[in-house]
Order: structure tokens, then C-alpha cells, then sequence
């Protein structure tokens, strides 16, 4: 029966039509009626659709007529484009024997092309080319081909030209899976493994987990077992994506499914663990599994105090769909209770951000945000913070390390120059050049993480009107001069707005950033002083105005000692509020600093 499955998945840059691929061929396979046909059918979240960007793989299977007349089962697993979530295309990756690599004919290869590609040769995958939107008018079909080719061999002729949106030549694409693509290896009556390639969460059935059964098999009568947890379950159900989900008494060796555990945490069923019997379990998990490493964290308060415990059951379930989410509670003096929360990248808190305020209707404050870095204390102990309000006093400081990226920058060659200045600005180092096509170079450097979170990606493609792209991967901690730069507002110091900038760095984003609070922060009805300090001591200062009620209003005429009598009044209620007053910082405030280098 294996020997008429095929597994692969489609990887692709962002926005290069891997989702209309997919639409295609569900339609092709009429695995979905016409009348069932919608936009971007395996991206079932709003947010995905709205942002034309997968965020989580999805499966789903195909039956397939093919010109030789065998009825083939196609396993199609989608994949994220975004570099947030590489970690998610790896898990995909060791699910298949095959992958389509779809590459726009008007923009050609780009980085994430390339990172995707190297992640599904390591992973020892048939690699099948695809240019996609060939009947677009900018499109370049033949160079694209040509540049495929030279990248990874074969003949320009060889290479698919389809357009997914069109239709044109899909037929083609399947025919060349199936020839192509290996059947999976794998023996029903061997010892049970299977890969748990995602997750999410269903109130009725907890946590469903996607499988790939590499050997044996699993039917719901089984008891199972999660190798890393060892906890025993009995399934609810196990089925297959055909697209919805779709109980079946047993799924094989070979085949993709899924297994609804009831399960209620994400700690007992962690992605990328290998499921076996209960009765017959195997000696050792399947290979090619880490635990994702967050990069940028930031702190997440409910604007409302008394939506605390409610913020923490939205985080408990975001975090049993998104295994790379982690989380941990925190208290800053401004703003109260919260979570600090660690994320893959920018475009990744940007997506939790949207989920917790749309699929939990909260309100919530994001502090800016900040990366990991390593402290060596006089007493040679080296401690982790990732928050600068954890920082600990500069005299017990020997060394601060941050994390520092090695980048690939893909682009036309005329935007070198403002590359190259963008990047040395930001304490970049070039490395090495390439040119993996005519006109196109591939610019590699190394930065510090800080650096590449601040907008470096909208600089970069406003600088290039669009046309780079980039790619980056974690280097190693390095140690700089770098100082905790904190604003004090009405002489209390925000913990949520302090920073560690480069030392030669705190005087000039210090003066930017208090500009910035001084229009940002409302009137009180008392003044309030915005100051910067770094090192010690006050580098820049603002005062925001007070609100003053006219209480000269109501005296028409009369003496001047009246009108001075209730100034001064006022003046010492303006005095004694100040004394007992809180302000109220909005969220502008934190995203603030994060705008700094956009001026």
C-alpha cells in the first residue's frame, strides 16, 4: 500500500504562491469541491489570510488518478515562508520524502528560497522545482530557470513553469510528484513510531496531534505513548486532513493523520516527540528535533488589572498551538503584573499580539522589545537577562555579551551601496559577497541581534523599493561597550522603557527618545519631567505641560489680589497632586523606542 503514498510539502519565500499552490491542487485532486473553494483554504487563521503569510504548517491528504491509472495518496504538508518560522518548516521537512520548491518568476531566488532549500537538502528530500506566476507581465520565466539550474543542477528546461492562480500546467506538478517523489519506507508490522509534526488545541478532543507514521501503526483502540513525557494516553480519535479533520480506525506506516490525545497542556504532548505503543514502545525517539530558542522578548500587560488571570489562559492556549511561544511571570513597578514572553522574531510577537487581542479580546500592552544577553559578574558567575530591568549594578558588571546574527541579504546589484551603509550604521560587519545570478548578489554580514529587531526589515525594503530579502541565523554572544539606559518619569524610573544601547549610542537615543515621550505622554494636571539617564547620570530631560483649568474665568474686574489669591490656590493643589499622581503611559510609549532609528 506504501509504495502509492507520496509525502511532500511546498517551501517557498514569503509570498511566492505556496498557499495557491496548495488551493490548486486540493481543486485539481477535487479533494475540495468548487462550491467548498475559498482563498488560502489550508490558512484557516483571519490573520494569515489578511497578512497573505502561512504561520502554521498544516496537512492535508489527496487522492490522485494519475495518467498510469493507480489512485495515489498525496500527503500534502504547508509550510511557513516567514524566517520567524524556520523552526516550523524543519519539522515539516523530516515528515516528507519530497518538496516543491515554488520560486516567483518576477522576483526570482531570495533568501529565504535559499534557507528553505539548504533545510530540505539537509533533510535529504527530492527536491522538485516550480516557477510559479509565469503569466504575470513582469514575469522572467527562462532566467529563473536558468538561475534553478545553476543552483541546483539539472536542466532550465527540466524546471516546472505553472501559475497557481491561473491553473496553468498543476496537472503537470502532480504527475511529477508522483513520479518523482520516493514512497515512504516503513513496515506496518514494525515497532511503532511516529513524529508529532504539529499541534493544536480543541476544547472537546485536547491536544490533536499531526502525525507522520514513520513505522508500524496506530489505530484508536491503541494505548499510546510520548516518548519525551512519558505519559500514556488513550486516543480519543486518530484520523487523516481530508482537508477537515476525519476519523479512521487506523492509520499506517507511511501515512500522515492525526491523534486527538485529550490531553489539556502542551507540556505533555511537545511538538517534535515520536509516539509508540504503550504495549510494544520503541527503544529510541526519531531524530532531527530541538527545542525552538526565542530571540526577542518583550513584556505583555493586561491594560486592565483585572484581566490578569484571563491574559494567562489565553498565553496557556496560544502556547499549546505555537510550541515556540514561552512565557514567564513578571512584575514591573509601572505597569503591575504581566508576562515576559520569549518570541522567534519581530514578525512573530507582531502575530501573538494580534491573536491575544482578536481571538481573546484583550487589551494589551507590549513593551518594547529586547534580546538575551549574558552578563560576567566580578565573582566570574555568568547570568542570562532578558529584560534590561533585570540588569544587575554596574559596579558587580565585568562584561555584557550580546547575541550577534550572521545575515544573507538578497539583491539587485544597484542597491549595494545603500545596503552596505545601512548595515555598517547598525555595527554590522561585512563578511563575503556571492553572485547567485546575473545581477542579483547575495551580501553576507554579521550584527548584532539588537540592531536587526529595530526595523532593520522595513529600512531594508524601503531602501530597495521592495526587492531584497533576507535571511538570518544565531552567530554567537560577543561582549561590547554596552550601558542601561532608563527614563524616569516624575523622578520614578519605568522599568518597561529602559534599554541597553551601545555605549557610544545612550546620549543620542536617550535625547531621541525623550522627544519622542514628551509628545507621546498626555497632560496631567500637574507638570511632569521626562528624563533620560545612562551611566548615572540625567543625559537629557523634557518637561510635559500641566493642564490648567481657567479659574480667572469668573473674576470680571475687581482687584488684582482676588485673581492672585486663587492662582496661588491652585498652584499648591497642582503641588500636592504631583506629590500623590500617577501617569499614565500609553502603549505608543514602549513601541517608541522601537521607532527611534526610523526618524
Amino acid at each position: 500500500m506504501s509504495d502509492y503514498i507520496r509525502n511532500f510539502c511546498i517551501i517557498a519565500h514569503v509570498d511566492h504562491g505556496k498557499s495557491t499552490l496548495a488551493d490548486r491542487l486540493l481543486q485539481t485532486t477535487g479533494t475540495i469541491s468548487d462550491r467548498e473553494m475559498t482563498e488560502q483554504v489550508l490558512d484557516s487563521m483571519d490573520l494569515e489570510r489578511e497578512k497573505g503569510v502561512t504561520i502554521k504548517a498544516s496537512a492535508v491528504r489527496m487522492k490522485y488518478r494519475a495518467k498510469d491509472g493507480i489512485d495515489y495518496e498525496l500527503n500534502l504538508i504547508d509550510t511557513p515562508g516567514h524566517v520567524d518560522f524556520g523552526y516550523e518548516v524543519s519539522r515539516a521537512l523530516n515528515a516528507c520524502e519530497g518538496a516543491i520548491l515554488v520560486v516567483d518568476a518576477t522576483q526570482g531566488i531570495e533568501a529565504q528560497t535559499l534557507a528553505n532549500l539548504y533545510s530540505a537538502l539537509n533533510a535529504d528530500l527530492e527536491i522538485i522545482p516550480v516557477i510559479n506566476k509565469i503569466d504575470l507581465p513582469s514575469a522572467h520565466p527562462e532566467d529563473v530557470a536558468e538561475d534553478i539550474a545553476s543552483l541546483i543542477g539539472g536542466k532550465p528546461e527540466d524546471v516546472l513553469k505553472i501559475s497557481a492562480k491561473s491553473g496553468i500546467n498543476i496537472e503537470a506538478v502532480l504527475e511529477t510528484i508522483v513520479a518523482r517523489v520516493p514512497p515512504p519506507s516503513g513496515s506496518d508490522s514494525a515497532i511503532t513510531k511516529a513524529l508529532v509534526f504539529d499541534s493544536h488545541y480543541d476544547a472537546y478532543k485536547g491536544v490533536i496531534c499531526y502525525v507522520r507514521v514513520v513505522e508500524g501503526s496506530i489505530s484508536a483502540a491503541d494505548t499510546v505513548r510520548l516518548m519525551a513525557t512519558k505519559i500514556n494516553v488513550k486516543p480519543i480519535e486518530v484520523g487523516i486532513f481530508a482537508p477537515t479533520m476525519l476519523p479512521v480506525e487506523r492509520i499506517n506506516a507511511g501515512e500522515v493523520g492525526y491523534v486527538a490525545t485529550g490531553l489539556k497542556t502542551v507540556h505533555d504532548a511537545r511538538v517534535g516527540d515520536t509516539i509508540t505503543l504503550a504495549a510494544n514502545p520503541a527503544s529510541e525517539p526519531l531524530p532531527g528535533y530541538f527545542h525552538p530558542k526565542p530571540m526577542v522578548f518583550a513584556g505583555i500587560y493586561p491594560v486592565d488589572a483585572d484581566d490578569y488571570s484571563d491574559l494567562r489562559d489565553a498565553l496557556e492556549k496560544l502556547q499549546l498551538n505555537d510550541a515556540s511561544l514561552s512565557y514567564a511571570p513578571e512584575t514591573s513597578q509601572a505597569i503591575g503584573f504581566g508576562f515576559r514572553a520569549g518570541f522567534l522574531g519581530l514578525f512573530h510577537m507582531e502575530i501573538i499580539q494580534e491573536r491575544i487581542e482578536r481571538e481573546y479580546d484583550l487589551d494589551v500592552l507590549f513593551t518594547a522589545p529586547s534580546v538575551e544577553y549574558e552578563c560576567l559578574l566580578g565573582n566570574n558567575e555568568v547570568v542570562l537577562i532578558d529584560s534590561p530591568a533585570q540588569l544587575p549594578d554596574e559596579s558587580m558588571v565585568t562584561e555584557i555579551r550580546e547575541p550577534w546574527m550572521t545575515i544573507e541579504i538578497i539583491t539587485p546589484t544597484e542597491f549595494y551601496g545603500t545596503i552596505m551603509d545601512l548595515v555598517i550604521n547598525r555595527r554590522g560587519v561585512f563578511k563575503s559577497q556571492e553572485y547567485p545570478a546575473p545581477h542579483r548578489v547575495q551580501l553576507n554580514f554579521e550584527i548584532p541581534l539588537a540592531e536587526l529587531i529595530v526595523d532593520f526589515f522595513d529600512t531594508l525594503k524601503s531602501r530597495t523599493r521592495g526587492y531584497a530579502s533576507l535571511d538570518y541565523q544565531f552567530l554567537e554572544y560577543r561582549a561590547d561597550k554596552l550601558k542601561k539606559l532608563e527614563i524616569l518619569v516624575n523622578g520614578e524610573p519605568v522599568d518597561a522603557l529602559a534599554a541597553i544601547v551601545h555605549e557610544k549610542d545612550a546620549y543620542y537615543k536617550g535625547q531621541a527618545l525623550i522627544t519622542k515621550l514628551k509628545d507621546i505622554i498626555p497632560r496631567q494636571m500637574f507638570d511632569v519631567a521626562i528624563q533620560a539617564s545612562s551611566g548615572g547620570r540625567i543625559i537629557s530631560r523634557a518637561n510635559v505641560k500641566a493642564l490648567r483649568k481657567d479659574v480667572l474665568a469668573k473674576c470680571y474686574g475687581g482687584d488684582i489680589t482676588r485673581k492672585k489669591k486663587l492662582l496661588e490656590k491652585q498652584k499648591k493643589g497642582k503641588r500636592r497632586l504631583k506629590m500623590v499622581g500617577n501617569v499614565e503611559i500609553p502603549q505608543d510609549a514602549f513601541m517608541a523606542v522601537l521607532k527611534l532609528e526610523s526618524e
